[in-house]
């Protein structure tokens, strides 16, 4: 199968005074940068599904996610690339005119169908997968934000393209797949921090357990989950935020994703202004 991306993405360094002061040297993992319509952790996530997809013999796609999520666009990308139909179950009412993620899906020719929110948190049970498939037909189901065994050994590789030591890399996590497999890729001392983007996102050390256990069948314990800075949960955003995102572009030339990547680095700002970090730690940000 045809790669739909440009690997390995830049590594770049970044200068802020607020980190220097404190001692922490931070390096982008410019995955935001792979390519424009499978950005990020989304192509590596997906291509071992794909692959097993196309394998098994399916010819159509279908998966979950909010009205803004990232990995139902990319979802639809992918097929529209690669010859599969695609379906997107999203979660809540349907609202027009659409957002420009489901109009994105929408162009790409995802059919989008609505799951009301009760029905939506049961979406992995049999009988809702059994009343998607009777109404779509067979389909390879992708879980929401991608998150997989197979996803997982596809994170995992991101770590094998930095060249440069460093001590901490960091990622936004909302379903847990990409820390899972950021994780596993890990050497020695080396750990992996992941800033929740959910309220409530205690839940994801569960999920990081759980799906390093499908793809590996053991769970490493290098990783940590950071669960302060979801500024009010999910697609949610605070003035202090925004404020972050504006300085941010004005010192490094970086509009970041105030759904992901904004609250990742606003949290690893936070921290190392907080002395969470000794002096000398070599930090990486993934930027998907």
């Amino acid at each position: 199968m045809a790669d739909l991306a440009n690997l390995p993405s830049p590594l770049v360094e970044l200068h802020d005074e607020r980190l220097e002061r404190r001692g922490v040297h931070l390096r982008l993992k410019r995955d935001d940068l792979i390519g424009p319509d499978l950005p990020g952790n989304k192509w590596r996530k997906l291509r071992y599904n794909l692959e097993a997809a196309r394998q098994q013999g399916f010819t159509r796609l279908l998966t979950f996610g909010g009205a803004y999520s990232n990995h139902i666009r990319a979802t639809a990308a992918a097929g529209h690339h690669l010859g599969f139909e695609t379906v997107g179950v999203i979660r809540g009412e349907e609202h027009h005119p659409l957002n420009d993620s489901l109009a994105h899906a929408r162009a790409h020719g995802m059919t989008l169908t609505y799951l009301d929110r009760a029905t939506y948190r049961r979406k992995a049970e049999p009988d809702v997968i059994a009343e998607l498939t009777r109404e779509f037909g067979p389909c390879y189901v992708l879980p929401e934000g991608g998150s997989n065994g197979l996803a997982v050994r596809g994170t995992a590789e991101l770590a094998g393209e930095i060249t440069t030591g460093f001590d901490i890399i960091c990622c936004a996590t909302g379903t847990g797949g990409t820390l899972a497999g950021i994780a596993a890729g890990l050497r020695g001392p080396q750990r992996a921090l992941g800033f929740a983007v959910l309220k409530g996102g205690r839940f994801l050390d569960d999920e990081v357990r759980r799906l390093q256990l499908e793809a590996l069948g053991t769970v490493t314990t290098n990783w940590d989950v950071d669960a302060d800075f979801h500024f009010g949960g999910y697609a949610k955003r605070r003035p202090a935020l925004d404020s972050f995102i504006e300085d941010f572009g004005d010192r490094h030339g970086i509009t970041l994703d105030w759904v992901y990547e904004a609250k990742m680095l606003y949290g690893l700002f936070e921290r190392a202004e907080a002395g969470c970090f000794r002096p000398g730690t070599r930090v990486v940000a993934v930027l998907s």
